[in-house]
């Protein structure tokens, strides 16, 4: 189990995390959701032991991971550069990966390789944007570690292969019991697999839920009134405006949903639907806005 307690970072005098819980459990996929900027990037270092916390805990097993660092043997982080290692060979890699990680498995690594085809015998500048994320998480699999954290792992997977990764994540969960953090600004992936939503905001967590607890909390609806939204409606405190044409106007109610619904039909619309919900609307309604989506 992966239990981030407390964790605060300031870097170059300005606090990137402030006051961070998390918590997952194995056979679990969790969503790090939040704008650019937010933290994520720094969380997941600190998660992975790259940095290390000003202040908090970041334990594995129960086991603080910067104080005792032979825990990281059960963990592996993909970066979202593709950068790393483009100097070397696969053979190269794998056998540094081999000495790295005890339990690094070779043989499945070559049969991921095999399943995914990737070139066996090229350096790592040879492959696409694509090759190259998708090289770095069947090296991350094969470590055989139980947690793993990926940052932004699709970038440059074109869509059919973008499907069967997932896919491959999914299934890698289910039968090995990982724990798996995902990073990542294509929401829809995120809706499709995680089980927990952790949503980031300035730093804090703004919420963590699972993703069907996130959607209940919400109700998406389209109305229309005679004239503009009336100011009852407007001033809601859980009422987001979504969009705006003329006099039609998509919103996003936050909790008390029933007891909404109520007082806009008591405003006499000439037209109140539901519409059918994403994360992406939820996203925008919680973190504030559509610019800098990540």
């Amino acid at each position: 189990m992966l239990k981030v307690s407390n964790v605060n970072k300031t870097i170059d005098g300005n606090q990137v995390l402030e006051n961070v819980d998390i918590t997952l459990q194995p056979g679990m996929i969790a969503g790090l959701v939040g704008r650019n900027g937010v933290g994520k990037s720094t969380l997941l270092r600190i998660i992975a032991g790259i940095l290390d916390p000003d202040e908090g805990e970041v334990s594995f097993n129960e086991i603080d991971i910067h104080k005792e660092p032979e825990i990281k043997q059960k963990i592996t982080y993909v970066p979202d550069s593709t950068e790393i290692l483009k100097s070397y060979n696969v053979k190269e890699i794998v056998k540094l990966y081999d000495a790295i990680y005890e339990d690094f498995d070779v043989m499945y690594f070559y049969s991921l390789m095999d399943r995914f085809k990737l070139p066996k015998n090229k350096k790592l500048r040879t492959y696409s944007k694509g090759m190259k994320a998708l090289f770095l998480m069947i090296l991350s699999f094969s470590t055989k570690a139980d947690l793993i954290i990926l940052d932004e792992p699709t970038n440059g997977l074109d869509p059919i292969v973008k499907r069967n990764i997932l896919q491959f994540i999914i299934e890698e969960v289910s039968e090995r019991q990982l724990s798996v953090l995902i990073s990542s600004h294509h929401l829809e992936e995120v809706e499709k697999m995680a089980d927990l939503l952790v949503m980031i905001k300035e730093g804090r967590i703004e919420s963590t839920t699972s993703i069907e607890e996130a959607k209940s909390s919400f109700r998406k609806v389209q109305v229309v009134y005679t004239h503009s939204l009336p100011e009852k409606i407007a001033h809601l405190h859980n009422v987001n405006i979504l969009s705006q044409t003329g006099r039609v106007y998509t919103l996003m109610i936050k909790g008390n949903i029933e007891e909404t619904i109520n007082k806009m039909q008591q405003e006499h619309p000439l037209l109140l639907e539901e519409l059918p919900m994403t994360l992406e609307d939820i996203f925008i309604s919680t973190l504030g806005g559509e610019s800098h989506v990540s």
